[in-house]
């Protein structure tokens, strides 16, 4: 398998299923080397075998991405399995939704850790790694450039009623993403973000009862956009539609692929023309 990523490593939080499953899939597609992450084993290790069956390379790298020692661990899988770093997706997360004055300190501080804190110590982790290949590669003559996607969100650029905590982490990250770019421009890493907006999801598209849930840390999460709601939002959106996962991941590429190697600090909305 080849393509614009052959043989590069690519590291991706919460993609055993949904966005970041596309993601990995759109990548090796392209011939990158998968490690791949989800808090569940089962969904990881179906992904992997996903990924095998098109001819890529894939292990797996499973567990809470807020765990202590997971950035390290993550780093260490894919250096000990292929050698090498090139791309971190900063993807895996979900939503604890409430209005402010309702809103716990545990839902607060466990939105924050996966989505702000986690990408935080997974590149603090990387660095290491990043500065002695990158001074490796300037002794040899070489300009190799590695990427690093955040994801963000439209709550994170506009904000959401009802979601200060998600939408203050996914402001969070954008601002990691414009420090990193600079912290990290000498090893000749483009860092960027992503920002979705309504994207076809499990953690949008809840059940018409209302009553969809996910399991993290042995809690019940409740997920899903009411329809109705989802409806409006749909009609909001220029392109006349939600988005499909397939098409998110497509806006990640577009930060993977060598012909984004001058662009570095940004965000770019994926919402078929909503904003909020």
């Amino acid at each position: 398998m080849t393509g614009k990523l052959d043989g590069r490593v690519a590291l991706v939080t919460g993609s055993g299923r949904g966005i970041g499953r596309e993601i990995a899939l759109k990548l090796a597609s392209e011939g990158a080397r998968l490690v791949i992450n989800d808090l569940d084993a089962d969904p990881a290790n179906e992904t992997a075998e996903a990924l095998r069956a098109m001819g890529a390379e894939a292990v797996v790298c499973a567990g809470s991405v807020t765990e202590d020692g997971f950035a390290e661990r993550f780093i260490k899988t894919g250096m000990d399995s292929f050698g090498g770093l090139d791309i971190i997706v900063n993807n895996a997360g979900y939503t604890w939704d409430s209005v402010v004055q309702k809103m716990t300190d545990e839902q607060w501080q466990a939105i924050i850790d996966v989505h702000l804190t986690a990408p935080f110590r997974i590149l603090r982790a990387a660095q290491p790694v990043i500065s002695a290949k990158a001074k490796e590669e300037a002794a040899a003559g070489h300009e190799v450039f590695r990427k690093v996607v955040n994801i963000s969100s439209i709550a994170g650029t506009g904000g959401n009623a009802g979601q200060i905590n998600y939408s203050a982490a996914k402001a969070g990250i954008l601002g990691v993403t414009r420090t990193m770019a600079k912290e990290w421009g000498r090893y000749k890493v483009n860092v960027n973000a992503v920002a979705f907006g309504p994207i076809r999801t499990r953690l949008t598209e809840g059940s018409a009862d209302g009553n969809s849930t996910i399991k993290v840390d042995e809690k019940e999460i409740k997920v899903g956009v009411n329809p109705d709601l989802l409806s409006q939002m749909e009609r909001m959106i220029p392109l006349g539609r939600v988005g499909t996962p397939e098409e998110a991941a497509g806006a990640v590429y577009l930060f993977c692929a060598p012909e984004s190697n001058f662009i570095s600090g940004q965000h770019v909305i994926c919402g078929g023309g909503f904003v909020i």
